[in-house]
């Protein structure tokens, strides 16, 4: 009766013959904003803005100069709410710019 012994540092030189037979792959993704929810809507960004049925890139997370993100149509409707006044980020009150 012969037995193998494994060092350390040895057993990686021991591979297994392993065929897959079947794969069910599972993916999540997040828009990387550093904010939970948007800052007009209050609705998460992984969920879509109240005008949106479906989340995802119709409906992107935007950035101002100052840092805070919304979703874009909750932005683009505040922006054209305020035609006649200067336009500034719903958060901080800063003249809104995009950010490059």
């Amino acid at each position: 009766m012969r037995f193998l012994v494994v060092t350390e540092g040895a057993y990686s030189a021991f591979k297994m013959k392993v065929t897959i037979k079947r794969w069910h792959g599972v993916a999540t993704w997040k828009w990387g904003v550093d904010e939970e929810c948007c800052g007009i809507c209050r609705y998460a960004f992984e969920a879509c803005c109240p005008d949106c049925t479906m989340p995802g890139d119709g409906c992107p997370p935007v950035w101002g100069a100052c840092t805070h993100a919304f979703h874009m149509h909750c932005l683009m409707k505040w922006l054209e709410s305020l035609q006649s006044m200067r336009q500034h980020c719903p958060m901080c009150r800063q003249d809104w710019k995009f950010r490059n």
